[in-house]
C-alpha cells in the first residue's frame, strides 16, 4: 500500500445469541450503535459502525444472533446474519469463552464451512475464564471449522480490542472510504429511537414481555428551539403484556419513556421530548407488512 492510499471494507460480526457483538460493535466504534441487553437475540438490524483507524474506514456489520428460527422475524433475522456474512470481506465469529462449543455455535461452524467463508477467532469475556481453557477452546473450534487468525479479548473492559482494530486495518482492502471520516454509523435517527425505546422494554421488563415487542418511531420531529419530538408505538402480540408495560398508574412505561429518553439526548445531543403510545397487535411478528417495518433489514 503506497504512504497516500487508504482502505475501507465490510467486517461482519456473526455468533450466537449472547456472545456480546453487540457490546463489540459500540467498544470498537467508541459509542452507543448497537443495543445491549442481558437477554438473546436482541439485535434485529444489520447495523453500520464507522471506525476509521489510521488511513482505513473499517464499516463493521452487528448482525442478529444466529439460532434456529421459529416465526418469521426469527427467520428473517436469521437471513439477514448469513447474508452479512456472505457480502463481507472479513466475516469474524466471536465465541463466548464461557459457555465455549456449545451446540449453537457447531451449527455456526458447520453453515460457515458449507459457504466456504473462513473466519477471523475472537474469544470474548476472557476476564470471565481461566486462561489455561482459552487454548482448547481455540483448537475445539478449529477441529470444527478451519479459521484465520485467532483474538483473545474483552468487550466488556476493551482488553485486546485495540489490537484486533489494527489487524482489521490492515487486511482490509486498498479502497477509498465510503462515508465521511466523521460519521459514527448509517443508522437513521428515527430507527435509533426506535432501538433504544425497545432497548429499555428489555431491560426493565426482565422475563415478562418476551422478544414479541416491536417499536415504530412515527414521528422525528426537530423543533424551532431545537429540541426534538419523538412520537413511538410498542406493539405486542398480547394484552398480559401491554398490562405489563404500561405498569401500575402507567409507572412502568414512564421508566421506560424516561430512561429511552436520557440514551436519546446522549446519543443525538439535543433535548428530547419523548411520547410512547403501547398498542396491542397479535401476531404481529408473522405478518410481511410489520416485519419489514420492525425487523431486519434485507
Amino acid at each position: 500500500m503506497s504512504a497516500h492510499s487508504t482502505r475501507c471494507g465490510y467486517v461482519a460480526l456473526l455468533g450466537a445469541p449472547n456472545a456480546g457483538k453487540s457490546t463489540l460493535l459500540n467498544r470498537m466504534a467508541g459509542a452507543k450503535l448497537s443495543i445491549v441487553s442481558p437477554k438473546a437475540q436482541t439485535t434485529r438490524f444489520r447495523v453500520l459502525g464507522i471506525v476509521s483507524r489510521g488511513a482505513t474506514q473499517i464499516l463493521l456489520v452487528d448482525t442478529p444472533g444466529i439460532f434456529r428460527p421459529r416465526r418469521l422475524l426469527d427467520r428473517t433475522m436469521v437471513d439477514a446474519a448469513w447474508e452479512g456474512a456472505t457480502s463481507a470481506d472479513i466475516s469474524v465469529l466471536l465465541v463466548d469463552a464461557r459457555t465455549g462449543l456449545t451446540n449453537g455455535v457447531r451449527a455456526i461452524a458447520a453453515t460457515l464451512a458449507e459457504k466456504r467463508i473462513r473466519p477471523w477467532l475472537v474469544l470474548n469475556k476472557i476476564d470471565l475464564v481461566a486462561p489455561p481453557s482459552l487454548l482448547a477452546l481455540t483448537e475445539a473450534i478449529s477441529a470444527e471449522l478451519p479459521v484465520g487468525p485467532v483474538f483473545m479479548l474483552s468487550a466488556a473492559t476493551g482488553d485486546g480490542v485495540a489490537d484486533l482494530l489494527d489487524a482489521l486495518a490492515g487486511a482490509l482492502p486498498e479502497s477509498p472510504h465510503l462515508y465521511p471520516d466523521d460519521d459514527l454509523t448509517n443508522l437513521p435517527d428515527r430507527l435509533l429511537a426506535a432501538e433504544l425505546v425497545r432497548e429499555q422494554i428489555f431491560l426493565q421488563t426482565h422475563q415478562e414481555v418476551p422478544y414479541g415487542a416491536a417499536v415504530q418511531t412515527e414521528r422525528f420531529e426537530q423543533r424551532r428551539d431545537g429540541s426534538i419530538r419523538i412520537e413511538a408505538v410498542i406493539m405486542v402480540g398480547r394484552a398480559g403484556h401491554k398490562a405489563i408495560l404500561i405498569g401500575d398508574g402507567g409507572s412502568r412505561i414512564r421508566a421506560i419513556g424516561t430512561a429511552a429518553r436520557r440514551e436519546l439526548e446522549s446519543a443525538l445531543e439535543h433535548k428530547v421530548h419523548l411520547f410512547l403510545t403501547v398498542l396491542e397487535r397479535p401476531g404481529w411478528d408473522e405478518s410481511q407488512t410489520f416485519v419489514r417495518q420492525t425487523g431486519p433489514e434485507t
